[in-house]
């Protein structure tokens, strides 16, 4: 149960202000609310299936240590990905073109390949030997998140800025890997110079992204 509810929550924070939750916010001005989710529902179990099965063996042929190290490492990254954001380019406008659900269903699942939300699904079944509760937690997270999504892009109106979403999930994200290194850093580097480091530079790159993807923000021209 811990699993599932870790990797659905993990899957929901990396989901907002993702790529794939503004192509549901896209799709759902064009095809039915249930369209849309069955799409989602579907590319998220082939697509989660598959990171699942990647996970796994990793996590038989590596050291479990190495393993949380680099999935908590994952997490902070996944935060700056989020700060970062995403936007939806012509060839995934171009892809709406079939009927609804597998209109939906083929844009998912090759919008997820290589994204950080695939990566994090990998990062937890090498973590944990849980393959069908992590399969069922991060897809649950998917249709969480997209279903959020399309409310707030359809039915809401955009009434709970983007802004404030992406940067409280990217926040709690970081935070999480915090804490996973923590637990699986040998204590020889539990120090403070490691420490002021690893959060200078994770201040330092919030800054730079920050500075440079958020609107309104200078980009260093007179």
């Amino acid at each position: 149960m811990l699993v599932f509810l870790g990797a659905a929550l993990m899957v929901v924070l990396a989901e907002m202000g993702d790529k794939t939750q503004l192509l549901a916010m896209a799709m759902a001005t064009r095809f039915p609310a249930k369209s849309v989710l069955i799409g989602v529902f579907l590319a998220t179990v082939l697509n989660h299936a598959l990171a699942v099965a990647v996970g796994n063996y990793l996590g038989t042929t590596l050291n479990m240590g190495v393993i949380q190290m680099i999935a908590s490492g994952s997490f902070i990254l996944f935060g700056l990905w989020t700060i970062r954001g995403d936007s939806l380019n012509g060839e995934d406008k171009r892809k709406a073109v079939w009927g609804p659900v597998v209109t939906v269903s083929i844009a998912f699942f090759f919008a997820e390949m290589g994204d950080k939300t695939q990566l994090a699904t990998i990062a937890l079944a090498a973590k944990y030997n849980a393959p069908l509760a992590t399969l069922m937690g991060t897809t649950t997270g998917m249709l969480i998140a997209d279903a959020l999504g399309i409310y707030i892009g359809v039915v809401a109106g955009k009434k709970i800025p983007e802004r404030i979403v992406k940067w409280a999930s990217a926040i709690i994200f970081i935070a999480f890997g915090y804490i996973g290194l923590y637990a699986s850093v040998p204590r020889d580097y539990i120090v403070t110079p490691y420490i002021a480091g690893l959060v200078g530079a994770t201040a330092l790159a919030i800054y730079i992204i920050a500075r440079k993807y958020e609107p309104g923000q200078s980009h260093g021209r007179s």
